[in-house]
């Protein structure tokens, strides 16, 4: 289904059933500097809500983690915030969330993370952001799970990241049969469409049970 039909179905469409029912966010805990990367979290929280897909994200109220979160609640969807104690004075919680997760480390933050998404979005971010991003392609990469991840590359923030992969490659270090799958968007608005449409292609599978029997 081309992107722009999936993102009318998904806002419009009530006989439509989206495969990807929540969305993890990845992104920094400060604005960065450019203006445009606080626009695109507020969009993409906006997209998310007005598609009743909700956010898993890390809890907090500062940056572009707290931008895509209140715009989520602004639109009158469902957030999840999951958040170690030890940060909670840092990043204070948003006082709307519906369903705030207070852990021990961040161990057992980004599992649940994993856990509670159909889905994975890293926006512009530091090594934060990018820790996480790197996990969860770990964990397809080794066939733990078949959920989408997308990079959303705001004026080609990612694409040093992508060279490096390409680097990796050609250096045999990113061999066949453990290709990394991701996604790429430079559009906010191309993220949903391209995060349902992929899911559809392949599936979302997070048990290991059933990895195992499909591959």
């Amino acid at each position: 289904m081309p992107h722009d039909s999936t993102r009318e179905s998904l806002r419009t469409n009530p006989d439509f059933v989206p495969v990807i029912k929540s969305v993890c966010v990845y992104c920094g805990s400060g604005f960065g500097d450019d203006p445009v990367f606080a626009e695109n979290a507020a969009a993409l929280g906006r997209d998310m809500a007005e598609c009743g897909i909700s956010l898993v994200y890390g809890g907090g109220n500062v940056g572009l983690m707290g931008t895509v979160a209140q715009a989520v609640l602004d639109h009158g969807g469902h957030v999840t915030g999951i958040i170690p104690d030890f940060l909670k004075s840092r990043e204070k919680l948003l006082d709307d969330v519906q369903e705030t997760i207070i852990v021990q480390d961040m161990h057992t933050r980004k599992r649940l993370m994993f856990e509670k998404a159909d889905a994975f979005v890293a926006m512009p971010g530091g090594i934060g952001t990018l820790e996480e991003l790197v996990e969860q392609m770990t964990w397809a990469q080794l066939g733990r799970h078949t959920k989408p991840i997308l990079l959303l590359s705001t004026n080609g923030f990612w694409k040093p990241l992508l060279t490096l992969f390409a680097h990796m490659r050609d250096q045999g270090f990113i061999r066949p049969g453990l290709e990394l799958h991701y996604l790429v968007a430079e559009r906010v608005e191309d993220v949903l469409p391209m995060l349902e449409t992929s899911a559809r292609r392949t599936g979302v599978v997070a048990n290991e049970d059933d990895i195992e029997k499909r591959f």
